[in-house]
């Protein structure tokens, strides 16, 4: 059986260290966020929003990964740093609701913990398609380091897309072993559900 991100954290991990990929997703996604100490953030509710799940089903992926959330960006914010925060957060969504200073503490991701998120949903069809991104994106990025071009790769070749990752010497022997395999996987497992999706429509017909 094939690992997929949402079982493996060793997986989740080795994307998650890819900052350039991390960089390209940022740039490539357009969502609400708070622009604060320098990086975007969101809240719990900002999340659920963007994933369209219950506020609650976020809560019980951070309390069930809090760790590795937390070494990837989620911060519970307190005192000053929550004060600030605030202020940024009503500058960002003046027309909205506000937060109000009242409270003592508020939970929040920067982007990192936001995509660590991502790779942890197994409910959400928006966590879904952006683990697809991620995929897209660190593909492109090892394409353009072998001279083949900046588009994204769409047809999912497995053999084509192997024979270019195999190519990249950015990282050290042991880090792109585990990058292979952690793409590999992901790649297959989404090959695999493209495949049922199919197999699913033509019983429809």
């Amino acid at each position: 059986m094939t690992k997929d991100l949402t079982t493996s954290q060793i997986d989740r991990q080795n994307i998650l260290n890819n900052e350039l990929a991390v960089d390209e997703v940022q740039q490539t996604l357009n969502i609400k966020t708070v622009f604060w100490d320098g990086k975007c953030y969101f809240t719990k509710e900002l999340l659920a929003e963007y994933f369209e799940v219950d506020i609650r089903t976020v809560e019980r992926y951070i309390s069930s990964n809090f760790d590795e959330l937390s070494a990837n960006g989620y911060e519970v914010l307190k005192g000053a740093r929550l004060r600030e925060f605030i202020d940024a957060y009503n500058l960002s969504f003046a027309t909205d609701i506000t937060v109000d200073h009242k409270i003592r503490s508020l939970s929040v991701f920067d982007f990192r913990a936001f995509l660590n998120m991502a790779m942890l949903l197994s409910e959400s069809e928006q966590a879904r398609a952006l683990r697809r991104l991620m995929l897209d994106v660190v593909i492109d990025l090892i394409n353009r380091k072998t001279g083949g071009g900046t588009k994204y790769i769409n047809q999912r070749d497995k053999d084509f897309l192997f024979s270019s990752l195999q190519e990249d010497h950015s990282l050290d022997e042991g880090e792109h072993q585990k990058f292979l395999g952690a793409a590999e996987d992901e790649l297959e497992r989404l090959m695999a559900e493209n495949q049922d999706v199919l197999r699913r429509l033509k019983e429809r017909e």
